[in-house]
C-alpha cells in the first residue's frame, strides 16, 4: 500500500494509482460499511457504475452532520478489533468517535513518519512536544509514533508551561519544538523576561500545528512573523484532521501543504459540489486510502482551503493546500462583510496592546451577525482603548463590540474544562 517515492512521480502516475485505490474502497464500503451501504441505496447509486475517478462525482458527498448523527455506522470491523478510540474535539458540535484498528494505527504513524521527513526531519533530531497527548487526542500520539519511526528522540512536555519548556530546551538540547505558533510567540517573550538568548538554543525547527502561520499567498502571517523576526528558526506549517487520519506538512519551500497520495484523495469543492480551479477557495473533501476501521469516501471537512498543483521545488509532483481560509460552518456575515475567524486572530495577534483575546458572534434580534472582542489588554486605560478602536476601524472599516477582560477570565475562557487546544472563537449564534 505504502509507496515512499509516490510523491516524485508524475501527476498521471499518482492519478493512476490513487484511480485503483479508490476503486478498491468502494468494493471495500459496498462490502463492509452499513453507512456507505444506506447511502449507496438512498442516492441509487450502483458502485459497479463508478468505474472511474471521471465517475466519482455520481456519488453524493458525506458531511460531517452525517457523521456525527450515525456515527458508529461508519464503522467497517467488529468491535474486537479495535485498537483505540480517538475523537474529534468538537469545535463544530458534537465530537465524533474514531475508532481505529492496529493496521490504522500502523498507517497513521507511517503518515506522520513521511511528514516529518517532509519538514527535513532526520534520525538525528530531538523533537520536543509541547502539546496533548491524552484526552483521546489523535495527533499527540501521531507525532510520538512518527518521530520514533523517524528514529529520532522526542521529549514529551506536553502543552503550556513555558518555564518548563526553556528547562527542558536547556538541558536536552532538542532540535525541533512542535507546537501551537501562539504559544511559541509567548516562549519567545518569556525568553525576553527571563533574559535566554533564544538564538543560542539548540532548537533550529518549529513544526506549526492548530494555527495559520501564512497567508493563502504563502507569505508568513503576523504570527509567523512574529516568531520569525525574533527567533532564527525554519518553521513548517502543517494542516491535518481526525477524520482523514493524515496531514498536510510544508516542506522547506513553504509553499503549502503537501498531499500524501497513497493515504488520501483529495477534491476541493465549491457550493455545488464542483470542482475548483488551482488558486480558488473551496471546501476541502477527502476519501481516506488504507484506513480499516471507519474509512471516510467523499466526505467535506468543512474546511476552506486554496490548492496548486505545480510542481514544488522539493521535486514533488503533490497538490498543495494553502493555510486554511475558514470553516464554512463560522463564516461570519458581518455588516455587509463576509469574515472568517482566522482573520480576526491576524488582527489581533498583529495588537501590541492585545495580550490575549477571544472572538464571540451571536445573532442580534433581526437575526443577523455581530460579533464582540473579548481583549486582555496591555494596561485599561483611555488611550489604548482608543488606538485598539482605531485601528479595528482601519483595518475591518467598521468597530465590532468591544468587552475587556482580566486574564483571570480570559484564561478561563481560552481553556474551558476538558479542552484539548485554546478556544479563541465562541460560535453563540442561534
Amino acid at each position: 500500500m505504502y509507496i515512499p517515492d509516490i510523491e516524485l512521480q508524475s501527476a498521471v502516475a499518482i492519478r493512476n494509482f490513487q484511480e485503483k485505490e479508490v476503486m478498491r474502497l468502494l468494493g471495500y464500503l459496498r462490502e463492509f460499511s452499513p453507512f456507505y451501504r444506506s447511502w449507496f441505496r438512498q442516492h441509487n447509486i450502483q458502485p459497479d457504475n463508478v468505474q472511474s475517478l471521471d465517475d466519482f462525482s455520481l456519488i453524493p458527498p458525506v458531511t460531517k452532520e452525517d457523521l456525527q448523527a450515525y456515527n458508529w455506522d461508519f464503522l467497517c470491523v467488529d468491535k474486537s478489533k479495535i485498537a483505540e478510540y480517538t475523537t474529534t474535539s468538537g469545535t463544530l458540535g458534537k465530537p465524533v468517535i474514531i475508532a481505529l484498528t492496529e493496521k490504522d494505527l500502523q498507517r497513521l504513524t507511517y503518515n506522520e513518519y513521511i511528514s516529518f521527513c517532509c519538514a527535513d526531519g532526520s534520525d538525528s533530531d530531538i523533537y520536543q512536544l509541547m502539546l496533548t497527548l491524552d484526552r483521546q487526542f489523535m495527533a499527540g500520539m501521531a507525532y510520538y509514533n512518527g518521530i520514533r519511526k523517524l528514529g529520532a528522540g522526542v521529549l514529551r512536555v506536553g502543552p503550556g508551561v513555558p518555564s518548563m519548556q526553556w528547562e527542558n530546551i536547556r538541558r536536552i538540547q532538542p532540535t525541533t519544538i512542535v507546537g501551537v505558533p501562539s504559544f511559541i510567540v509567548k516562549l519567545i517573550a518569556y525568553a525576553k523576561e527571563h533574559q535566554i538568548d533564544i538564538n543560542a538554543t539548540s532548537v533550529k525547527k518549529a513544526v506549526c500545528i492548530g494555527e495559520n502561520i501564512r497567508n493563502t499567498d504563502f507569505s508568513l502571517n503576523v504570527l509567523g512573523k512574529k516568531i520569525t523576526e525574533q527567533w532564527n528558526i525554519q518553521l513548517y506549517s502543517t494542516y491535518a484532521s481526525t477524520e482523514m487520519q493524515t496531514a498536510f506538512t510544508e516542506c522547506k519551500a513553504g509553499k503549502g501543504g503537501h498531499h500524501h497520495p497513497e493515504l488520501l484523495y483529495v477534491e476541493l469543492l465549491d457550493e455545488n459540489n464542483q470542482p475548483v480551479e488551482p488558486g480558488q477557495a473551496g471546501e476541502v473533501t477527502i476519501t481516506t486510502l488504507g484506513v480499516e476501521g471507519m474509512p471516510l469516501l467523499r466526505y467535506k471537512t468543512g474546511d476552506i482551503c486554496q490548492y496548486e498543483q505545480d510542481q514544488c521545488s522539493c521535486g514533488r509532483h503533490t497538490l498543495r493546500l494553502s493555510p486554511v481560509i475558514g470553516r464554512k460552518k463560522q463564516m461570519i456575515k458581518y455588516k455587509g462583510t463576509t469574515l472568517y475567524p482566522p482573520a480576526f486572530f491576524d488582527l489581533l495577534n498583529d495588537m501590541e496592546d492585545v495580550k490575549e483575546f477571544v472572538v464571540e458572534v451571536f445573532s442580534n434580534e433581526l437575526g443577523t451577525d455581530e460579533v464582540l472582542l473579548h481583549l486582555w489588554p496591555r494596561e485599561e486605560s483611555e488611550e489604548v482603548d482608543r488606538k485598539i478602536k482605531s485601528y479595528l476601524q482601519a483595518k475591518l472599516r467598521v468597530i465590532p463590540q468591544v468587552r475587556y477582560c482580566g486574564q483571570q477570565e480570559i484564561m478561563r475562557m481560552l481553556f474551558p474544562e476538558n479542552s484539548r487546544k485554546p478556544v479563541k472563537f465562541i460560535d453563540n449564534r442561534s
